[in-house]
């Protein structure tokens, strides 16, 4: 016996046009922690001025797959020397349908980055800790309102080239 399957938005077959958005996996993609000037940092009770960078990359892997690679880079100065360096590339392959063209960059470069942030953040403070020094406690990055504000300088220097 055949039987229609039907979704709430009236598509039979699984033809569901909803947005779907799902985390597959996320996984470390590469990682290094240097303790280059140990033992002597150990030597001083001053905390370290830290600097973290962070850079987000995005790619298609497959129909409807896409691959986001959050990058933080962490760099620790005590009394002009590197107490330590961390370099973190945390990923996540995120299954995307019926996404329009034009919500697609903005998730892939704002919502995905939040999603994989807390995962990424807490392999920093562990590491760090594990390195000798107290946990790197890095606040919530409002990934979304980096994007936007990224796409606006973007489209200020395309108007300056333009004239």
């Amino acid at each position: 016996m055949d039987a229609a399957i039907t979704t709430g938005n009236g598509q039979g077959n699984g033809q569901d046009m909803a947005p779907m958005a799902n985390v597959i996996t996320q996984y470390v993609k590469d990682f290094s922690f240097e303790n280059p000037n140990s033992p002597a940092v150990y030597q001083t009770q001053r905390a370290p001025a830290v600097d973290v960078q962070f850079n987000i990359a995005a790619s298609q892997v497959g129909d409807d797959v896409h691959e986001v690679v959050l990058r933080i880079e962490v760099k620790a100065d005590m009394d002009g020397k590197t107490a330590f360096l961390v370099d973190l590339s945390y990923a996540g392959v995120f299954g995307l349908r019926n996404i329009p063209a034009d919500h697609l960059q903005p998730f892939l470069l704002g919502e995905a980055p939040r999603l994989l942030f807390p995962f990424a953040r807490r392999i920093l403070a562990d590491a760090v800790r594990d390195g000798g020094f107290p946990p790197l406690m890095i606040d919530p990055i409002d990934f979304a309102q980096m994007f936007t504000q990224r796409m606006a300088e973007d489209q200020v220097k395309a108007k300056v080239q333009a004239n």
